[in-house]
Formats: structure tokens, C-alpha cells, sequence
């Protein structure tokens, strides 16, 4: 693998040296600074000719870390590079994937065209808000998940008359996944979204009665849909109730939202670095799983096969 070449933006570098770590690689020198007006510089200090380039960078806000990987996709190009993939464990703007009122951006596909356009080949990433996101790059695209991670954290525990919920219509075939793999029942709740970031959860459309419940989503925000769901769930008699979640952007209040909550544990992945940190989550890591997609698009594997969770 001397052909190997990873790097990492300043948005996740923990993640970045696991995933090199278990890749048995170095962590590529990668030099990014800011002017003192703010703008981002970016330069190779390893010589990348020839090489394939996997560079690791969530785009969370704040703009700066799409911006990082932006230049450094580009600075990777003008190094003759041989490939330029691109690792991002979470992909910001993925919410803003329609038209869905006049006048408004479709952002998705605006941040598809800037890395396409700065030069990447491919585009590996994890749990996508929407799935059809992948159509909107004309580059290979590899989507994986890490349901494998937390559906075999959740066998370990083995929890008692589970059931899963889905927090929204959006996320039923998320559910049904776990549901399947963990062999137990299925719930939804039903809600309204008045505006962005407001809920009014509306009812449950299943048992929870005497329950433990799991809720899986693949983003939490605020925590206001996460947190109003854990209520309504023990006003209906559940007993305890668990979350999971791959991307814990956790913003604003989300943290002190969770801490109030009833929540018995919520369960998140190492996507993008926790700010504030709460004895009610816990972290669980995708290294492996990225390493594994790595290691495999450079040996020109499939990478479907790997993610059967099936297997796991």
C-alpha cells in the first residue's frame, strides 16, 4: 500500500489517525493555516505524485471545514496526484436536498458541483440525510452506514422487549433495518415540522407499553424532536428508552436538552468531534468501517459486500 496516501482537514483529526492507525499507515503531513483575515491556506508537505490521496474532513459547520477540504482537494490535484478520494464521515448540507419552497437554494447539490469541480474522483460517506444525494455527483460515490457498529453495540446489550422507533416518516426504512437485524417490533411517530428546527410531535402509531424503546435517527440537532419523542414515549408507558444516532451535531442547546431528558442512553458515532460531552452519550467509533472502505476502493474491491450487516 505505499501508493497509500492519507491525510486529514482539521475538522476530525482523531478519526483521521484511527482510520490510518488501522490502515497501518502514517498520517500524511498536511500543513493548513489561517491569514490573519481568515483565509485558509493549504499545502502537501509529502510528495503526493503519483500517489492515491484519501483526505479525511466532515463538513459541519463551521464553513471553514468545507472550505479546508475544498483547497486541499484542489492542492491535491495540482500535486499530480494519481486520484483524489474524498472521506467524509459527515456530510454537511445534505438537509437542503430540494426546492421545497420558492426562492431557496438546493445547497446539496451546489456542494456536490464544488467537489466535482475541485477535482475529486471519488467521494466516500456515511449515513446520508438523503440517499438520493448520491445522484447529484457525476464522480463514483460510496455510500456506507454505520448501522453495523451500533445494531452489534446493541446485540451486546441485549435488551429486553426492544422495540424500534422511527422519529419521523423519513427514517421508517432506517428503522425496519434495525428492527430486522435486532429482531423486534417497529414504531413511528407521527409529527409536523411547522418551520426548521420546530417539532410538534403529534402521536405514536404502534405499542410501547411497557417497552424499552430504541429511537435511531441519522442526525440530531437541537435534540428538540429527540428530546419531545423520549416524553411522549414514557407518557405512553414506555420503560427505558435509548437513541442512536450517526451524526451528533448537538447545536446550541441540544447538550442540556439531552441531560433534562428521561433518556436512559444515546448512542452516537465519531463523525464529527463532540463540543460538549454528556454522561448520557456514548461514543462509539467508525474507524474500522472507513478503513475498510479506504483499503478496498484502493485495491479496487467491492465495497457493497462489505456493509451486509447481515454479516456483522
Amino acid at each position: 500500500m505505499s501508493n497509500l496516501k492519507i491525510f486529514s482537514c482539521r475538522g476530525n483529526l482523531p478519526l483521521a489517525e484511527k482510520i490510518a492507525k488501522h490502515l497501518g499507515v502514517k498520517l500524511g503531513k498536511l500543513e493548513i493555516k489561517n491569514f490573519s483575515d481568515g483565509e485558509i491556506w493549504v499545502k502537501f508537505l509529502d510528495n503526493i505524485r503519483g500517489s492515491d490521496v484519501y483526505i479525511i474532513q466532515p463538513t459541519n459547520p463551521p464553513a471553514e471545514n468545507l472550505m479546508e477540504l475544498l483547497i486541499a482537494t484542489d492542492a491535491a490535484k495540482r500535486a499530480s496526484a494519481n486520484k483524489v478520494n474524498l472521506v467524509i464521515p459527515y456530510f454537511g448540507y445534505a438537509r437542503q436536498d430540494r426546492k421545497d419552497q420558492p426562492r431557496v437554494s438546493i445547497t446539496a447539490k451546489l456542494v456536490a458541483n464544488l467537489f466535482t469541480h475541485s477535482g475529486a474522483d471519488r467521494v466516500i460517506t456515511m449515513d446520508l440525510h438523503a440517499p438520493q444525494i448520491q445522484g447529484f455527483f457525476d464522480i463514483p460515490f460510496d455510500h456506507i452506514y454505520s448501522s453495523a457498529v451500533i445494531i452489534n453495540y446493541f446485540r451486546k446489550k441485549n435488551i429486553p422487549n426492544l422495540v424500534i422507533v422511527s422519529p419521523d416518516v423519513g427514517g421508517i426504512k432506517m428503522a425496519r433495518a434495525y428492527a430486522t437485524r435486532l429482531n423486534c417490533d417497529i414504531c413511528l411517530i407521527d409529527k409536523r415540522r411547522p418551520k426548521a428546527n420546530e417539532v410538534e410531535v403529534m402521536n405514536i402509531i404502534g405499542d410501547v407499553k411497557n417497552k424499552n424503546i430504541l429511537i435511531v435517527d441519522d442526525i440530531i440537532d437541537t435534540a428538540r424532536t429527540f428530546t419531545a419523542a423520549v416524553k411522549m414515549l414514557k407518557a405512553n408507558g414506555a420503560k427505558d428508552v435509548y437513541g442512536a444516532c450517526t451524526h451528533p451535531i448537538l447545536s446550541g442547546n441540544a447538550v442540556e436538552r439531552i441531560e433534562k431528558s428521561e433518556i436512559k442512553k444515546l448512542i452516537v458515532t465519531d463523525s464529527i468531534p463532540l463540543q460538549k460531552i454528556s454522561n448520557k452519550v456514548e461514543i462509539v467509533t467508525i474507524n474500522k468501517i472507513l478503513a475498510e472502505a479506504i483499503q478496498r476502493t484502493f485495491e479496487n474491491k467491492s465495497v457493497s459486500t462489505l456493509f451486509d450487516i447481515n454479516k456483522s
